[in-house]
Order: structure tokens, then C-alpha cells, then sequence
């Protein structure tokens, strides 16, 4: 009698075991890659963020083209289906921190997920707790940006870093120059652009920081060129290779790479005063309308997949410690770089409406 038994139990554990590995074998990579501790958990976050079935996010950088690239791979990496839907918007970082403002007041939140380099902003809404609290598995690789106050543990890291510097077309312009102040007189007055501070919160962070750096005396000279004011990066970019101006202020090495791929001649420096890194925080809102994808999504972006796409496709610095950038040339390891100290979480929306207020008073828009 116990034989037939032993044999029908064995046969229940076989059953069982083939059927951990049948659901083993159809996991997506990304459980596949977890630890064993934490494969159940992200296999409910998954179905989960299935369900919601879509994912928005705002971004002032990431291009259409990186966009879809990330979605391709963050479908892929988790095993959802091609109908899940994500839902980008690009965006200046004016307009996005508008509209971000207005669905807070409004009680109303559709952004799953924001990207903007506006630390100061983002810090104030981690005060007024509408960032979500999450300890992506990504961020103990982001220590030692969060140690440089270039993220919050356990609120937001950056998706990609940048930075504003002087740049020029070698086909309009030969400038041999290494600092800041080689600039001035550089070109002819209105023959040099310079980024909307009274549009973009980041060239309004960047001249906060400049004016720490190099003094009210040398904005004064700056304006006394001339500047005409842009907004879009691509934009300021084109402009340099069409020959309409000679020089930017706020040129970008993300746009100076991109341009460059389709036969461009664009240049850039990184002065040696130093630079403005611009950290592009990925924050989830409190009241996000998709928390599980959002999450998910956070956790791609932030992978060293995620981060590979976003530098091949935009050139940023990426906050990964130990990441081998693939284009050294536009978008050097973040430790290499002499980076300006701000102290981004002390600075108050105040600060900046003063410091945007002395911005007009010198190039009056």
C-alpha cells in the first residue's frame, strides 16, 4: 500500500519542480537577472504595471528616437506585451515645471514619471512630499552621486547629466579659447547667443552658479556683446552650423554629438574654471496614476542597459559609479569632470526669482 502512494507523491514533486521551471524558464530577463530573494516581488510589480498598461513620462532632454529605444528595451527587459503604452512628452523645462505645478494644485496628477534638471524645484517638492518614496534596487550604484548632494537616496537620482559651455561651428569660427572669459570679445556683438533664463529653469540654475564662479563684472561684459536670447539646445546648435551665429553660451554636447552624427562641425569647451553639471533627476510622483510601471520604468532607466541607451543616444553623464561611457569625448565619466560646487537643496524658489530678476536686468529681454 505505501508504494503506490510514495510513487504518486513523488510524482506531485516532479510535477511541481517541472513547474517551477516552466515558470522559470518564461520569466522575463529582468527576473531572471534579480536575486533569488527578490524574484517574487518583481514578478507582482510586473503583472501589476501590465495591468495599468501604461506609463507617462515627462522629460525636457531625451529625444524622440532614445524614447523609443528605452521603451523597446524596457518592454523586452520585463516581458510586457508591444500594447503597453508609454506615454512621453518632451518638453522645455519652463513649460514642464508648469504644467507639473498645475496638476499638483489641481489635485490632479497624469505624469507617472519627471525628468527636469532643476534640483532646487525638485528638492521643494520632496519637502511637500509630491515625490514618491522609493528605494530603487539601481541606487546603490548612485552612491557617490548622492553623496555630492547630485541626488536624494531613496527620492530621485539622474537619469543623465549635462552641462552649458561655449561652442562653436569650426566651419564658422576658429576659438582656441579654455576659459570663460576668452568668450568676451570673441565674436562681434549679436553674433553669440545665450540660453532663456526667464524660460528655462536650468540656464537660470546655470547662471546662478556662473555668477558665483566668475562675478556680476563679468555678466555685465557678457551682455555688453549683445547676446541673443534662444531657448531650444537644438535650436542654439543649428544656428552654429547655419552660420546665423558665430557662438553660444549655453551650447550643449549633447546636441554638439547629435548634430555632429549628421555631418556637423560642432566644437565645445570644457573651461577649466569649471563646470555646471546639470543632473536631470527621475522622480515618480506621489500621486502617480501608474506607481508599478513608474517604478519599473525608474529601475530601467537608472540600469547600466538604461544608461548606455540614453548615453549613445544623448551624450549625458551618466551618475553610475564604475559606468564606461561609450562617448568619452561628449560625455566624460562624471569623476573626471571639475564640477562646480551649488549647494542645489538650499537653494529656494526665492533665490532663483531674484537671481532671474538680476538676469533680466543685464541682457533685457
Amino acid at each position: 500500500m505505501l508504494k503506490p502512494i510514495r510513487c504518486a507523491l513523488l510524482a506531485m514533486i516532479l510535477a511541481g519542480a517541472t513547474g517551477v521551471a516552466a515558470a522559470a524558464a518564461d520569466d522575463p530577463p529582468a527576473v531572471k537577472a534579480a536575486p533569488d530573494a527578490a524574484k517574487e516581488a518583481l514578478r507582482k510589480t510586473i503583472a501589476a504595471a501590465a495591468k495599468e498598461g501604461d506609463i507617462s513620462y515627462w522629460d525636457a532632454v531625451i529625444q524622440p528616437t532614445t524614447n523609443n529605444a528605452l521603451a523597446a528595451g524596457f518592454r523586452k527587459h520585463y516581458g510586457l506585451p508591444e500594447s503597453f503604452k508609454v506615454s512621453y512628452s518632451l518638453s522645455a523645462t519652463g513649460a514642464l515645471v508648469t504644467r507639473v505645478d498645475q496638476e499638483l494644485s489641481a489635485g490632479r496628477v497624469t505624469i507617472d514619471v519627471v525628468g527636469i534638471a532643476s534640483l532646487p524645484w525638485v528638492h521643494e517638492k520632496v519637502r511637500a512630499g509630491h515625490v514618491m518614496q522609493y528605494a530603487s534596487p539601481q541606487y546603490p550604484a548612485y552612491q557617490a552621486a548622492f553623496d555630492k548632494g547630485l541626488g536624494l537616496d531613496g527620492y530621485f537620482a539622474f537619469n543623465g547629466a549635462y552641462v552649458f559651455v561655449p561652442m562653436w561651428s569650426t566651419e564658422r569660427l576658429q576659438f582656441k579659447g579654455d576659459s570663460y572669459k576668452d568668450v568676451l570679445g570673441a565674436v562681434p556683438a549679436g553674433r553669440i547667443t545665450i540660453g532663456d533664463a526667464t524660460k528655462s529653469v536650468t540656464y537660470l540654475a546655470t547662471y546662478m552658479a556662473h555668477r558665483e564662479l566668475l562675478g556680476i563684472d563679468f555678466f555685465k561684459k557678457l551682455a555688453e556683446m549683445k547676446p541673443v536670447l534662444v531657448l531650444r539646445s537644438e535650436l542654439i546648435a543649428n544656428q552654429l552650423i547655419t552660420g546665423q551665429y558665430q557662438l553660444a553660451w549655453s551650447g550643449m554636447p549633447t546636441r554638439a554629438y547629435q548634430f555632429n552624427q549628421k555631418g556637423g562641425k560642432l566644437k565645445f569647451v570644457l573651461p577649466k574654471e569649471g563646470v555646471v553639471l546639470l543632473p536631470q533627476a527621475q522622480f515618480i510622483t506621489a500621486k502617480a496614476p501608474h506607481p508599478n510601471a513608474a517604478k519599473l520604468w525608474v529601475d530601467y532607466v537608472l540600469s547600466d542597459e538604461g544608461q548606455r541607451i540614453i548615453v549613445n543616444g544623448e551624450a549625458m553623464i551618466s551618475g553610475r559609479s564604475g559606468f564606461k561611457s561609450p562617448l568619452p569625448e561628449y560625455a566624460p565619466p562624471i569623476d573626471s569632470l571639475n564640477v562646480v560646487k551649488m549647494d542645489w537643496a538650499k537653494i529656494s524658489t526665492a533665490d532663483m526669482n531674484k537671481a532671474r530678476e538680476e538676469w533680466v536686468s543685464l541682457f533685457n529681454p
